[in-house]
């Protein structure tokens, strides 16, 4: 818990007045705008933000941040988000909270993009079910589509009955595809299967730089991440 902390604080510390930020989601997240909402009231920041989620949208509203939207700014100055994994390469596995496909808008309409993790959501490969969000009309095609290739499951609720629905109104199928080696071509793979409306593949190409928390610092990463940085070593 600490190093997510210390990762948050100092992505809150990034965040300049009047900026327009990109707004992930998950409790990494939930965090980082506690720590920027302190910013805004101590230094009196104007900061405007367009979250990826009903979770992150209530969040900054919370924390002093102006929700605004792509239509009012179709580019944003820099996104933050978590991760559920991050390979050495700066390749990321998202989707926990099933919020993956805004995730994923509001990180290609960011100039630049820095994923805010604790140390140990560091990995030398991806290895954990990738979260696929997927139309419910479609979901039995693409669950066998997917089987081709790994093990699908789709994913159900814990607050409700049957599947987890997003915040579009879509089905998330967790598919295990063991150790991936190729995430680009593996996402790209997965985006060809009609039905399917975004992978939790978030490759490398897309994130500018990783936010790694340890017990006792903060150290933003930036190029390929040697695999020792579990341990906090760089």
């Amino acid at each position: 818990m600490r190093g997510k902390v210390n990762a948050a604080k100092k992505a809150a510390g990034m965040v300049e007045d009047c900026s327009v930020i990109g707004i992930g989601s998950g409790t990494t997240i939930e965090i980082f705008l506690e720590e920027l909402g302190r910013r805004i009231k101590e230094e009196e920041l104007t900061v405007y933000g367009v979250p990826s989620s009903y979770q992150s949208h209530l969040a900054a509203l919370k924390n002093g941040v102006k929700i605004v939207d792509l239509f009012q700014y179709p580019e944003l100055d820099i996104c933050f988000d978590g991760a559920d994994q991050v390979d050495e390469n700066f390749n990321c596995i998202k989707g926990g909270g099933a919020a993956l496909t805004r995730e994923k808008i509001v990180a290609t309409a960011s100039k630049k993009v820095y994923i805010i993790v604790d140390s140990s959501k560091i990995v030398e490969r991806l290895n954990m079910p990738v979260p696929i969000e997927v139309l419910p009309f479609a979901c039995g095609f693409v669950e066998k589509k997917l089987a081709e290739i790994g093990k699908p499951v789709i994913r159900t609720g814990s607050g409700k009955l049957g599947p987890v629905v997003t915040d579009n109104g879509n089905f998330i199928i967790d598919c295990d595809f063991g150790e991936i080696k190729k995430p680009e071509e593996l996402e790209r793979e997965i985006d060809e299967i009609p039905g399917v409306v975004e992978s939790g593949i978030f490759c490398s190409k897309l994130i500018d730089g990783v936010i790694a928390g340890y017990e006792s610092k903060a150290e933003i990463l930036k190029g390929k991440i040697r695999h020792q940085t579990q341990r906090g070593k760089t």
